[in-house]
């Protein structure tokens, strides 16, 4: 085991890939000389060469319309668009495309695409640059979705991304690149299991569902309800699709009570599908109604104090879990 930060994990496992196999490559704005919007990239033109790492325009639309392409021939692209805003630019390719063309052509091809991007709002780039639209990709059938929210999870998860045959969003929030773990980097086949999550701390009272960055901030929230005398279980989602719907139903018949934290809209996001599944499947050990914790129902503001006010944190978590538990 060794200790990174997400940005290394995620480094490591793509040049663990492109050794492994010289099918894989990165294509996308500024991933080569420049070495990526976020530096994952850093000294890979050098070492793989213009062939398998490729810069290309600026536009997202080409950028997942080749690879999709690439895909179907035999290649296993990974595609970083620079955040998952500008993906909307190319939901042409990617939900018309890369998500259906395996069910269209009955398994004749396949997409083993990876698209890496990022998400989520506190860096204070306004409402056109701060999203976190992760459940409208999560809507379509055909694609999955992985959000990590540390280093042993990116690192896994990635892995397992590239190897699989199917298109990946690989969505990671942009204020945790830092963050680090213990990564397995001894194991060149270490990998996580596509669409499962994790408890990230076990607990008895009311259970924490979240992602991402939203892991982060539930197991802040466990910490400050423990002082208080409350055991809150926090699972990490890790997939939006396939979503492991039987793990947090699990964790629900335990502790009855449910707080979903969720940085996209309230209105059908993440945290609502969530609050669904629990209704339809775990209706008879409900104590309390499941409570969300979500970002404002506004588009994000540029100020940090209104970007801060707008975006779920710990207390805000605290306070729902305490309007359910006493």
């Amino acid at each position: 085991m060794k200790m990174m930060t997400i940005r290394e994990a995620i480094s490591n496992a793509l040049r663990e890939e492109m050794d492994r196999d010289d099918d894989v490559f990165i294509m996308g704005e500024e991933v080569g000389v420049w070495g990526g919007t976020y530096a994952v990239t850093r000294g890979f033109y050098d070492d793989y060469g213009e062939r398998r790492v490729r810069d290309t325009p600026i536009s997202e639309m080409a950028i997942v319309g080749a690879a999709t392409g690439a895909a179907m021939n035999g290649l296993r692209p990974v595609a970083e668009l620079m955040t998952i805003n500008f993906a909307f630019v190319a939901m042409d390719a990617i939900v018309n495309h890369a998500a259906k063309v395996r069910y269209m052509f009955g398994g004749q091809f396949t997409v083993p695409l990876v698209i890496r991007t990022t998400t989520g709002g506190g860096r204070q780039l306004g409402a056109t640059h701060s999203h976190s639209p992760e459940a409208i990709f999560a809507h379509f059938p055909g694609l999955y979705i992985a959000c990590p929210s540390n280093a042993y999870d990116a690192y896994g998860m990635l892995k397992a991304s590239i190897r699989d045959d199917n298109p990946v969003m690989f969505v990671e929030h942009s204020t945790l690149y830092q963050k680090r773990a213990e990564v397995p980097v001894d194991d060149p086949d270490f990998m996580l299991p596509i669409g499962k999550s994790n408890i990230a701390r076990e607990g008895s009272d009311v259970t924490l569902v979240s992602y991402s960055k939203g892991v982060h901030i539930a197991l802040e929230a466990a910490e400050q309800l423990e002082k208080d005398g409350v055991s809150a279980e926090v699972v990490d989602l890790r997939w939006l699709r396939p979503l492991d719907t039987d793990l947090f139903i699990e964790s629900f018949k335990k502790t009855n009570r449910m707080v979903v934290v969720d940085e996209g809209y309230p209105m059908f996001g993440v945290a609502s599908e969530i609050t669904a599944q629990v209704m339809d499947h775990a209706f008879d050990w409900m104590d309390a109604p499941v409570k969300r914790v979500s970002a404002e129902d506004a588009p994000l503001p540029y100020s940090r104090e209104l970007e801060q006010m707008a975006l779920p944190d710990a207390e805000k978590v605290v306070k729902a879990v305490k309007e359910i538990v006493y």
